[in-house]
C-alpha cells in the first residue's frame, strides 16, 4: 500500500468495497447516509487515517475508524485493512441481523391466498348485480 496523507472520501469508500462503484458512493453521499466524523460530508471532502466514518448500506449502519488509505481498489482482504469497525457498530451489525432472523416471515401473515378463478367470477357477479337480474321466463 502506497501511503498517502488524504484521498477523496467517495474513493475511499470504493476502494474498501463499501460501494461497488464511486458513482453509488457520490450518491449514498449525497443522499447524506455517510457521515465523517459525525458531520455531514461532501464526496470531494478530504479523509485521513484516524477520521471515524458513519455510513448506511442498505439497512445495515457501520461506523468504522479510517486505518489506511489505499491509492487503488484491490482484493476484499487487503480492503479489509483499509478499516477497522467499531465494537459498538459490530454488536448493533449483528443484533439487527439477529432480529431479522426472528422476525415472522412476511407470508405468514396471509390466511388466504390469491382468489381462484371461481372467486373472481362470484366477485364480478356480486359487484355487477348479474345475480339480481329479473328473468322473463315462460314457465307454463
Amino acid at each position: 500500500m502506497n501511503t498517502l496523507d488524504s484521498m477523496r472520501l467517495d474513493k475511499w469508500l470504493w476502494c474498501a468495497r463499501f460501494y461497488k462503484t464511486r458513482s453509488l458512493a457520490v450518491e449514498e453521499i449525497g443522499k447524506g447516509r455517510v457521515q465523517v466524523n459525525q458531520q455531514n460530508a461532501k464526496a470531494a471532502r478530504e479523509l485521513r487515517v484516524g477520521d471515524t466514518v458513519q455510513l448506511r448500506q442498505g439497512q445495515v449502519q457501520r461506523t468504522v475508524q479510517v486505518r489506511a488509505l489505499s491509492p487503488q481498489r484491490g482484493p476484499a482482504p487487503v480492503a479489509q485493512q483499509l478499516y477497522e469497525e467499531t465494537p459498538e457498530s459490530i454488536s448493533a451489525r449483528l443484533q439487527a441481523a439477529e432480529q431479522r432472523r426472528l422476525a415472522p416471515e412476511p407470508a405468514a401473515s396471509l390466511h388466504e391466498g390469491r382468489p381462484t378463478k371461481r372467486d373472481r367470477r362470484e366477485i364480478e357477479r356480486v359487484q355487477k348485480g348479474w345475480g339480481d337480474r329479473w328473468s322473463a321466463s315462460v314457465d307454463g
